[in-house]
C-alpha cells in the first residue's frame, strides 16, 4: 500500500475521530478532556501490547527488547510529548468551539511542519537549494492559513461582542476570540510532533526506528498519560473514573478511530513525511462535514469564508513538493 492511500485512509479516520470526541466532549465537565485522553490511552496501550506480541518482519524493526525498548522509547519521546501536549489541548478547546472550527485551525500544523522538515533536511544536505522551500504554492498556502486563522479570530471576538447581548447568552461563543487559543496551541505543538516525526521515520536521516516500533513506543507513552490522568481524576473526585459506563462509548469511538488513523499516519510518514503532513492534515474537510451533517453545527457565512481559507491553504501546501 502506497504512502498516498495510507495518508487518505488516515484522514478518513481521524475526520470520524473529530465528530466522536465532539459527542464525547461535556460542556459542563471541566475535565472532560483528561476523560477522553483515558480512553485514547487505553486503546493505544492495548494497541501496543498487541503488536508487541505479533512476529513482523525486520523491515518493521518489532518485537524490542527490553533495552532496545527503552532506548527507542527515549529517540522518540519528544514526538509523543508534543502529540500528547497538543491532543489534550485539543481535547479541551472543543468544550468551547465547535469541531468545524477548531479542527482547521488546528491542522494548519500539516502546512507548518512540511516547512520545518524541509529546512531540517536542507540542513542535512537533502535539498538542492533554499528556494525549494518558498516556492509560489507553498507562499500562496501560508498566505491562506494565516489570513484565514487571523480573520476567524476577529470574526469570533465580534460574535462573542453579539452574544453577550443576548439574553440567555449562548455559551459556545462566551470566550469569543479567546477560545482559539486552544487550537493555535494545538496546532504549535502539533507542528513540533510532525516535524519530529517526519525526520525520526525518515529512510535516510532518520533514527532508524520503524513504523511498528514508532506505534509501539506512542501507545505506550499515552497508556502511561491516560493512567495519569485516571488517577488525577480519581483523586479530584474522590472516586474512580469509570471509562466503561454508556455514556463514556462516544469517547471509546473516537479513540478507537484515533488509533485507525494513526496506523495508517504512520506508514504514510515513513514513505513521504513532507508531502504526507499536509495531506493528511485536510482531514478537517471531513471533520467540518461531519459536524455539519451529525452535529447540526450552523456557522456564520463569516466563519465559513474564514474555515474554507485555512482549508484552501493546507490543500494548497498540500500540492508541493516531489
Amino acid at each position: 500500500m502506497n504512502w498516498f492511500v495510507c495518508a487518505l485512509i488516515s484522514l478518513l479516520g481521524w475526520g470520524c475521530a473529530d465528530l466522536f470526541y465532539k459527542k464525547g466532549t461535556d460542556e459542563n465537565d471541566r475535565y472532560s478532556h483528561l476523560r477522553i485522553a483515558v480512553w485514547v490511552g487505553l486503546v493505544m496501550g492495548v494497541s501496543a501490547v498487541a503488536m508487541m506480541l505479533i512476529p513482523f518482519d525486520e523491515e518493521l524493526k518489532t518485537p524490542m527488547s527490553p533495552g532496545a525498548l527503552l532506548d527507542n522509547a527515549v529517540k522518540y519521546s519528544p514526538a509523543s510529548l508534543f502529540y500528547i501536549i497538543s491532543m489534550i489541548i485539543g481535547y479541551a478547546g472543543l468544550r468551547y468551539m465547535e469541531v468545524s472550527i477548531i479542527s482547521p485551525v488546528q491542522n494548519a500544523s500539516g502546512g507548518l511542519s512540511a516547512v520545518f522538515m524541509t529546512v531540517y533536511f536542507l540542513i542535512v544536505g537533502r535539498l538542492d537549494s533554499v528556494a525549494d522551500i518558498f516556492d509560489p504554492l507553498t507562499t500562496i498556502g501560508t498566505v491562506l492559513i494565516v489570513a484565514g486563522v487571523i480573520a476567524l479570530a476577529v470574526v469570533e471576538q465580534r460574535l462573542a461582542r453579539e452574544e453577550r447581548r443576548l439574553d440567555p447568552p449562548e455559551k459556545k461563543y462566551r470566550f469569543g476570540a479567546l477560545a482559539l487559543i486552544f487550537p493555535i496551541l494545538y496546532c504549535l505543538f502539533d507542528t513540533l510532533g510532525t516535524a519530529a516525526d517526519g525526520i525520526i521515520l525518515d529512510d535516510e536521516v532518520g533514527l532508524g526506528l520503524g513504523e511498528i516500533d514508532v506505534l509501539i513506543l506512542y501507545g505506550l507513552t499515552f497508556l502511561l498519560a491516560g493512567l495519569i490522568a485516571w488517577v488525577f481524576l480519581w483523586i479530584k473526585e474522590k472516586k474512580p473514573y469509570n471509562p466503561f459506563a454508556k455514556s463514556e462509548m462516544p469517547k471509546a469511538l473516537a479513540a478507537c478511530c484515533e488509533e485507525f488513523g494513526q496506523v495508517f499516519y504512520v506508514f504514510a510518514m515513513s514513505r513521504n513525511p513532507v508531502l504526507t503532513a499536509p495531506i493528511i492534515a485536510s482531514y478537517c474537510v471531513v471533520s467540518v462535514l461531519l459536524g455539519h451533517v451529525f452535529l447540526k453545527e450552523k456557522l456564520k457565512p463569516a466563519q465559513y469564508a474564514c474555515i474554507l481559507a485555512v482549508i484552501a491553504g493546507i490543500i494548497v501546501i498540500g500540492f508541493t513538493g516531489d
